[in-house]
């Protein structure tokens, strides 16, 4: 197990001397404690597998270091690394038996016949795989065969990291939420440091401790899955987190009014902006109920003038009860924009039910 530190990190496949905005990873630093569950979200082609084999050492970063525990790791390959990483398919040898693909990299590195016997029956039982030990891999169904390699890149317990890419995409969705839960309960008993790659935000906020949220190349927001969805730092998160995601209204905020469109919000609380991420603003409207679920405004850059031109956001009908929830969705579809806009202000002023 290790610590990993990431100092000004940034890959692009076209060179170093390419233009900035181009790189595939743009310069980020952050670090990943030591046996932390983290995981990589956001669309394809954000740069999360980049990431990944920047850390793994697949690829070697345009810029930047790679410090393992505080040690300068860039240069090295990834054997040198001591990282296991399992992929989006199955990685086994078919004509090996379950057990005998579980002990091949115990065996390439010489530990004692007992001690391999031993791992190996740990795995086995904790994914399940214990009485497929003596079968050969090449009878077994996909998802079984994705236990395996699964188990490949856990056995070893002296590794720094274990990285998953997308490993399941292979498993059938009744299964999912199986291997997920497996996941989770593996890592609370291994005690390693696990970093995982998804596109799917239900994996990433069942399985992580911490989920780091990639758009475009960039990290635009880093915490625990209840801060992403009480507290995005950016409009992309507001709207990639959460099941329907936010809505995004221009808007002008100054101190507790928003106007939207000509017509005045008055929220309950003032809106405080911050800068917590490059190119926005988030600014929260503190709920006077106690519920859980609060109103937001996202910010977009300043503009010109005494206001600030902003982006006003709500998690779709989870601000009001579910009566106003109705009659928002009425508004949207049916009434004229003056009554629609009514049925929002009443909304943001008035208390809403607790969750």
């Amino acid at each position: 197990m290790a610590r990993i530190d990431l100092v000004d990190l940034a890959h692009s496949y076209s060179g170093e001397t390419a233009d900035p905005e181009s790189f595939a990873l743009k310069p980020i630093s952050m670090t990943w404690r030591q046996a932390g569950a983290y995981a990589l979200l956001g669309p394809s082609g954000c740069g999360k597998t980049t990431l990944l084999n920047l850390i793994s050492g697949i690829v070697t970063p345009s810029r930047g270091k790679i410090l393992f525990d505080g040690v300068d790791f860039t240069p090295l390959s990834t054997q040198k690394r001591n990282i296991a990483q399992v992929f989006q398919f199955p990685v086994i040898y078919d004509t090996m038996t379950v057990g005998q693909n579980l002990a091949f990299p115990l065996k390439n590195r010489s530990v004692p016949k007992a001690d391999i016997d031993a791992r190996v029956a740990e795995i086995a039982r904790l994914l399940d795989l214990t009485p497929h030990l003596s079968r050969k891999a090449t009878r077994l169904t996909a998802d079984a065969k994705q236990k395996i390699s699964l188990g490949r890149g856990l056995v070893r317990s002296d590794v720094a990291a274990v990285l998953f890419d997308e490993p399941l995409t292979v498993i059938d969705p009744e299964l999912k939420w199986q291997l997920r839960s497996k996941l989770k309960a593996l890592h609370r008993d291994l005690d390693l440091t696990m970093i995982y790659v998804t596109h799917d935000q239900t994996e990433a906020l069942t399985f992580a401790d911490t989920v780091v949220v990639m758009h475009d190349g960039r990290v635009v927001q880093s915490g625990t899955p209840a801060e992403l969805f009480d507290k995005p730092a950016h409009t992309f998160v507001g709207y990639f987190i959460g099941s329907p995601g936010m809505n995004i209204v221009p808007a002008e905020v100054r101190g507790r009014e928003a106007r939207v469109d000509g017509h005045v919000i008055r929220c309950a609380g003032t809106i405080t902006a911050c800068r917590p991420a490059p190119g926005s603003r988030l600014a929260c409207v503190p709920n006077s109920s106690t519920s859980r679920r609060r109103r937001r405004a996202c910010c977009r850059p300043p503009s010109s003038g005494s206001m600030t031109s902003a982006a006003f956001v709500s998690r779709a009908f989870e601000l009001a009860t579910p009566n106003s929830r109705r009659g928002c969705r009425r508004d949207f579809r049916s009434r004229t924009r003056s009554q629609a806009w009514s049925s929002i202000r009443r909304t943001f002023t008035s208390t809403p039910t607790a969750a």
